[in-house]
């Protein structure tokens, strides 16, 4: 049974830049390890109209939107159950955004890499085609 003390305080979080920065070397890995499995980084961190798209990447004439998750412990909850229906209005809005500025026409889909563990020892969970722009 896990006590009160076992648990991660969410007041014991590092400050935001740090966190910011925690997130950009995820992300980075997490392109690397994609990278591993076939796919090929075309941009990261896109900022868009009400929206940010951690990772776009080419897997054949496929273009990936990928969202990178991570927690360090799984305490509360697995990574991949954080990717909200709000969230991903917000990625599919940032992706049209991305796909009109770049003027591109092409297949697309939405992946999500879960990533657990502390830098340099990650485990990544990838779903392909996570969720659709309906």
């Amino acid at each position: 049974m896990t006590t009160p003390t076992d648990r991660p305080n969410p007041a014991n979080r590092a400050p935001a830049p740090h966190r910011r920065q925690l997130g950009q070397q995820v992300e980075q890995a997490a392109a690397r390890w994609l990278e591993t499995q076939g796919l090929t980084l075309i941009a990261s961190n896109q900022h868009a109209k009400g929206g940010e798209i951690d990772l776009v990447m080419r897997d054949g004439d496929n273009l990936v939107f990928v969202e990178v998750r991570h927690r360090q412990r799984t305490d509360y909850g697995d990574p991949l159950e954080t990717i909200t229906l709000a969230k991903q209005r917000r990625i599919i809005k940032a992706a049209r955004f991305y796909l009109h500025a770049q003027r591109l026409s092409c297949p697309c889909r939405f992946d999500v890499v879960g990533v657990t563990g502390s830098l340099p020892k990650l485990e990544f969970d990838w779903i392909r085609a996570a969720f659709d722009a309906y």
